[in-house]
């Protein structure tokens, strides 16, 4: 099953909603952020591992950023979708990229 942006804004702004405000939010991001700063420090050898399947918990950590991240815009009533389609058209520009995303993703679906 794949889930998209905005069944992911929709279902955490049902969980949260004015349940718990952003700065709890936050402060679970940075927690996650930590733990995946943890994991990259093991898989280069600054960190002591232990028998731990690295991959798979840096898969793990990854989804609770992305939880939190989203969750930060649901309650704020945001559209990610629309504000990664335009952040990333105004980067192309500003770098000179020779596609942005929202001409990667409709050259993928018209294949």
């Amino acid at each position: 099953m794949k889930v998209t942006i905005e069944e992911l804004e929709s279902y955490l702004f049902e969980r949260y909603g004015d349940k718990v405000d952003e700065q709890s939010l936050f402060m679970k991001l940075v927690e996650e952020i930590g733990e995946v700063a943890e994991i990259l420090n093991k898989r280069s050898g600054r960190k002591k591992a232990d028998s731990e399947d690295l991959e798979i918990q840096l898969g793990k950590e990854l989804a609770d950023v992305i939880h939190y991240v989203v969750a930060i815009a649901a309650v704020n009533n945001m559209d990610l979708n629309d504000i990664i389609l335009s952040k990333d058209k105004k980067a192309s520009l500003k770098y000179n990229y020779d596609i942005n995303l929202k001409q990667y993703i409709s050259s993928k679906r018209s294949i």
